[in-house]
C-alpha cells in the first residue's frame, strides 16, 4: 500500500473499535508521514447487533467517500468487510487473498458466503503463495500467486546488530527465536518438546496471544514470551538469534500459508528450521540453511544442525542471498499493478466500444473472460466411466436425449471393475475381485440391460493357524473346525460364541463389536492383524461400521453374501460397460484428466465422481484413503486355490488375499491367474478410512458441494463413502431421477432382462 501511495490516494480502513454504549459510531483517521497512506478506524458503540453495526460501517464509509473524486478501486484483505462495501461503484476490484480463513480458528460462519460472493465481483484475485493459488485457481478466471515477500534492507540489519533489546539482552546463549502471532497455527507441543530437550537453550517467542488461553503456553525456565514487538524493533531481535524458528502445526490453518517471516529470517542472516509447510517446503526446500522437520525428534536434530551452521560463514549464507535476490515487495507492487492496469484497460476498451455502437451507457461491468478453444458443445461432462459416470451418461442419453462427454483419467471404462485377459488368456480383474450382489432388483433389472449373467455365490476360505483353511465369515463350521466340537444347532452355536464373548460397555469401535460377539481369541485370529494391514490401524481406532460388515452365523451357510441377486456379467464387465455407453449422445474420451477438458469443452453442467477433495483442489486437506497395490501371476496350472479368494489375516504374511478369477467367472483354461492384495497408504484411492476426524473432514467438502449447485458429486470417491457396486449404480440412478424430475420429464423404467441370469 505504501508503493501504491506514490500514485494513488490509499484508504486502509481498519477494523472496527469498540466505543462507550449509546455513543454515536465516529471514524477517526491520520496520514502516515512516511508512506501517505491513510488508515481510517471506525469506533462502534458496544452492544450494537449486526445489521445495525453494517448500517453505522456503511454510513461512515459513504461519508469519507462523499468528497473524494477520481476512479475508485476496492481492494479486500477479508471478504468480511464485504457487506458494508458492496455497494460502491469501483472500476476494479481487487481480492487480495492471503489465507484461506475459514480454515482458521472461530471463523465466522458467514465468512465462506460472502467470500463466494467476493470471487464473482472481484476483477483480480491476488493469493498469498502457490499452495493457496492452486486451492482458489478454479474459482475464478483472472488468479495471481504472490508468494510472500521481503523487505531486504530492513531485515538485514539483524546482521549487524551490536546493540540489543532490554529483555532480550541477558538470555543465556544459544537462542532460538520465533516471532508472529503465537495462536493455533503453533505447534505447543512441539515447543515444550524441543524446551525440555535442550535446557541450555534460550527459547525465545515474540508477538501477541490470540485465540487461545495464554495458560495453555507452555511453561519452562528457558521459554521467554516477550510480547508482542514492533516492525522496526524485530531486526534488533532477530539479531540476537543464533537460529529462527516456525514451529507450525500441521492443521487446516496452515495448509495454504506462506509464512513471510521465511525470508525476513534469511535476510537477517538466520539459518530455519520450520515444520513441513508446502510452501517453505516449495520454496526453500533446497536451501542448506533451511531445515524441514516433521516431528519432535527430527525437528529438535534439526536445529541441532542449523545451530552447528550458524557459526559458520560461507557458502550457505550466500546461497540464501542468490535465492532472496530476486525478492522485493517493489517487483510484487509493479506485477499487481500490472493486473490491475489490465482490468481497467479492458473496461475502458469496452466503455469506448459500447459508445462507438451507440449504447451511450457510462457504467459498465468487466467483459466476460471466456477460456478459448470451447467448440464442442455439450449438455453435460461427466467426470469418471465407472459406474457412477456410465449409468447417469446412459440414462441421460437414452432417455432424456442429452449430449454427453464422459471422460476418465484411465485407459478404459469400468473404473475399478475393469477386465480383460491377460497374456496366459485368463479373463482377470485388474483391480482386484469385484463380485456382483445386491438385493435391489432395481439395480439388477437396469444392469441386465447391458449384459447376460453367470450365476455365481462367492465363498471365502481365511488361513489361520499355519495353514488350517476355514470358512469366513465365521459359521458354525468355522467353529468346529477351530475347536474340535461338534455343534449340532444353531442354539449351540450361538451359546458356544456367548462364552467366549467379552462384555462391552458401549460399542464404539471394531474391536468393539467383534469381541463383544465371539471374544478376544476370534478377533485377534480373524480380525485384528487383517484389519491392521488392510487399514494401517488397529481396529481399536476405526470405526464400528468396519466389521459390523462381516457378519458371524450359527448356521453353516458358507456364502460370503446372502443377497438375493448374485451373480457375475457373463462377458465380463467391460462388454457390459461398453454396452452401456454405446449411446448415440454420448462421447467418450479416455486418457485424459479433468483439467485437460474443462476448459476446452463447452458443458451445461457437470457430474463429478472423483475425490471430492481433488475437486476442491485439497482447501481443506487431503481426505485419508487406503489404496492397494496388486500382484498378479499367471500361473501354468489349471487351478492355484480351492475358492476364489483365501484371506490371510496374521500379521505375518505381508498380503491380505489372494484371488482366482476363474472360480468366478467359469472360464475354462489351461492355465490360472492369482492377485496377491498388498494394502498401502499411497497410491490410487480405494477406500475412505471411517474414522471420525475424517468425517468431519469430508463435511467439510460436502458443505462447499452443497454451495455448488451446477456440479453433481456421486459415487463412492465423490461422497467419501465405502459403497459396493451395487449402491453406487443405485445411487447414480436415483441422482438421474432428481434431474428428470427437475426438468419436468417421465422416464421409462428398465425392462426386466429375457432372463434375469442366464447360464450361457
Amino acid at each position: 500500500m505504501t508503493r501504491f501511495a506514490q500514485t494513488r490516494k490509499v484508504v486502509f480502513w481498519e477494523e472496527p473499535m469498540p466505543a462507550p454504549a449509546g455513543s454515536p459510531p465516529t471514524l477517526s483517521s491520520k496520514v502516515c508521514p512516511d508512506s501517505g497512506v491513510i488508515v481510517a478506524t471506525p469506533q462502534l458503540p458496544e452492544g450494537m447487533d449486526g445489521e445495525a453495526r453494517e448500517a453505522a460501517l456503511k454510513g461512515l464509509l459513504d461519508a469519507m467517500l462523499a468528497g473524494v473524486e477520481g476512479t475508485l478501486l476496492r481492494w479486500y484483505y477479508t471478504p468480511m468487510m464485504l457487506p458494508f462495501s458492496r455497494h460502491l461503484a469501483a472500476a476494479c476490484t481487487v481480492y487480495d487473498c492471503m489465507d484461506e480463513l475459514a480454515n482458521f480458528k472461530f471463523a465466522p460462519p458467514e465468512l465462506t458466503i460472502l467470500e463466494r460472493e467476493l470471487f464473482d465481483l472481484a476483477d483480480v484475485v491476488f493469493t498469498g503463495g502457490y499452495s493457496l493459488w492452486e486451492a482458489k485457481r478454479d474459482r475464478h478466471p483472472n488468479v495471481h500467486p504472490f508468494p510472500s515477500s521481503v523487505d531486504r534492507a530492513h531485515f538485514a540489519k539483524a546482521r549487524l546488530v551490536r546493540e540489543e533489546p532490554q529483555d532480550q539482552a541477558s538470555l543465556p546463549w544459544p537462542r532460538l527465536g520465533f516471532y508472529g502471532v503465537v495462536d493455533e497455527r503453533m505447534d505447543l507441543d512441539l515447543l515444550a518438546a524441543l524446551a525440555d530437550a535442550r535446557p541450555e537453550w534460550s527459547l525465545v517467542i515474540l508477538g501477541p496471544v490470540v485465540k487461545i488461553d495464554p495458560e495453555t503456553l507452555p511453561k519452562r525456565p528457558n521459554l521467554h514470551y516477550l510480547g508482542g514487538k514492533t516492525y522496526d524493533e524485530l531486526p534488533r531481535y532477530l539479531g540476537g538469534w543464533n537460529v529462527a524458528l516456525m514451529p507450525f502445526a500441521i492443521n487446516e490453518s496452515t495448509r495454504f500459508i506462506s509464512p513471510t517471516k521465511t525470508p525476513e529470517y534469511l535476510s537477517g542472516g538466520r539459518p530455519v528450521v520450520s515444520t513441513p509447510i508446502v510452501d517453505v517446503v516449495r520454496h526453500y526446500g533446497d536451501l542448506e540453511a533451511v531445515k524441514v522437520a516433521e516431528d519432535a525428534p527430527s525437528f529438535i536434530e534439526a536445529c541441532d544442525k542449523a545451530l552447528a551452521l550458524s557459526r559458520l560463514k560461507g557458502d550457505w549464507l550466500k546461497a540464501v542471498d542468490s535465492k532472496l535476490s530476486t525478492l522485493s515487495w517493489d517487483e510484487t507492487f509493479t506485477r499487481m499493478n500490472l493486473e490491475i492496469s489490465r482490468v481497467l484497460l479492458a473496461r475502458e476498451q469496452a466503455r469506448n466500444e459500447a459508445m462507438s455502437q451507440g449504447a451511450g451507457s457510462s457504467t459498465l461491468a468487466a467483459p466476460a473472460i471466456r477460456p478459448a478453444g470451447r467448440n464442442k458443445p455439450f449438455d453435460y461432462l461427466i467426470v469418471g466411466a465407472g459406474f457412477a459416470g456410465s449409468v447417469l451418461a446412459e440414462r441421460l442419453t437414452s432417455q432424456l436425449g442429452k449430449r454427453v462427454l464422459l471422460v476418465d483419467r484411465r485407459p478404459h471404462v469400468g473404473g475399478n471393475a475393469y477386465d480383460e485377459k491377460d497374456a496366459g488368456g485368463v479373463l482377470m480383474h485388474k483391480y482386484g475381485p469385484h463380485i456382483f450382489h445386491t438385493n435391489s432388483e432395481e439395480v439388477f433389472r437396469y444392469l441386465s440391460q447391458f449384459t447376460r449373467w453367470r450365476p455365481y455365490e462367492h465363498r471365502v476360505l481365511a488361513c489361520v493357524r499355519g495353514g488350517l483353511h476355514v470358512p469366513m465369515p465365521i459359521n458354525r463350521t468355522t467353529l468346529n473346525m477351530l475347536y474340535g466340537v461338534n455343534l449340532q444347532t444353531e442354539a449351540d452355536a450361538e451359546a458356544f460364541l456367548a462364552s467366549r464373548a467379552e462384555p462391552v460397555e458401549k460399542i464404539r469401535t471394531s474391536e468393539d463389536v467383534v469381541i463383544s460377539q465371539v471374544g478376544r481369541e476370534l478377533y485377534e485370529m480373524f480380525f485384528r492383524g487383517y484389519t491392521r494391514k488392510q487399514w494401517g490401524m488397529d481396529p481399536s481406532e476405526l470405526d464400528k461400521a468396519v466389521t459390523a460388515r462381516v457378519p458371524t452365523r450359527t448356521n453353516t451357510d458358507d456364502r460370503y453374501f446372502t443377497d438375493k441377486f448374485q451373480a457375475m456379467p457373463l462377458d465380463g464387465y467391460t462388454r457390459m460397460f461398453e454396452n452401456m455407453v454405446d449411446q448415440k449422445g454420448v462421447t467418450l474420451q479416455l486418457g485424459v484428466e479433468y483439467e485437460d477438458v474443462r476448459d476446452e469443452a463447452d458443458f451445461d453442467r457437470l457430474i463429478f465422481t472423483g475425490p471430492i477433495d481433488e475437486y476442491f483442489d485439497h482447501r481443506y486437506g487431503k481426505l485419508p484413503y487406503r489404496s492397494l497395490r496388486f500382484q498378479h501371476e499367471t500361473l501354468d496350472q489349471p487351478w492355484f486355490q480351492p475358492v476364489a479368494v483365501v484371506n490371510y489375516p496374521n500379521e505375518e504374511t505381508p498380503y491380505t488375499r489372494v484371488s482366482e478369477y476363474k472360480h468366478m467367472t467359469g472360464q475354462q483354461c489351461d492355465k490360472t491367474t492369482i492377485t496377491y492384495e498388498h494394502p498401502s497408504a499411497e497410491g490410487d484411492p480405494y477406500y475412505p478410512v471411517p474414522r471420525p476426524e475424517n468425517q468431519a473432514l469430508y463435511k467439510k467438502y460436502e458443505a462447499l458441494a452443497l454451495e455448488t449447485p451446477e456440479v453433481h458429486f456421486v459415487g463412492r470417491l465423490a461422497t467419501y463413502r465405502y459403497y459396493n457396486m451395487d449402491q453406487v449404480t443405485g445411487q447414480a440412478l436415483a441422482t438421474f431421477r432428481r434431474i428428470a424430475e427437475r426438468e419436468g420429464r417421465t422416464v421409462i423404467q428398465a425392462q426386466t432382462a429375457a432372463q434375469a441370469i442366464a447360464a450361457n
